[in-house]
């Protein structure tokens, strides 16, 4: 009788759990203020209005709606500070041929190999939201907002897309 008991409680315990929203879940529209204001600290970076190329697979549905979280975040275009950023959204494919963008915001579930070779290649800054892009290298750098902000900058992506952050910036967050 006890054990049919505590079966029970644990059952309800674990219903209940399941039925809690998640406390530290991805954030788009913080991850982009964030991401953003990162861009007002670079030396010699944009100003003015930006665009953000928005890197996702149309494949992985969780690529697709971090995309359009994303996208519906930057609207007609998302300030941050003098900065105005807009948006236009990429397909990983077609990386290689994507121009006129200040940076790429890279989704979450994409191959970041591929895509950090090209923006390496073609001197672009990339943003991810998944800390493994950075550590990687295949990101310049990764912002997270939940459970707290965490900036990660890989140091030789940034070196090799000529990216220099100032030094306010580089108290507030970890290099790698």
């Amino acid at each position: 009788m006890h054990s049919q008991k505590l079966l029970s409680r644990a059952a309800v315990g674990a219903v209940v759990a399941l039925s809690l929203p998640l406390t530290a879940h991805a954030d788009p529209t913080k991850d982009l203020q964030v991401a953003a204001r990162a861009l007002t600290f670079l030396e010699d970076g944009p100003t003015g209005t930006a665009v953000l190329g928005v890197v996702f697979d149309p494949s992985k549905p969780a690529s697709v709606a971090e995309k359009n979280a994303v996208m519906a975040a930057i609207g007609g275009g998302f300030h941050a500070g003098a900065l105005t950023v807009t948006g236009k959204p990429v397909e990983a494919g077609a990386v290689g041929g994507v121009s006129g963008v200040a940076a790429l915001f890279v989704t979450t579930g994409i191959g970041y190999g591929p895509v950090g070779a090209v923006a390496k290649a073609k001197k672009i800054i990339t943003i991810g939201s998944d800390p493994a892009c950075a550590t990687s290298g295949a990101c310049t750098m990764s912002v997270a907002t939940e459970p707290k902000v965490e900036i990660i900058v890989n140091r030789s992506t940034a070196a090799a897309v000529g990216a220099v952050f100032k030094a306010a910036f580089r108290m507030m967050i970890r290099e790698v």
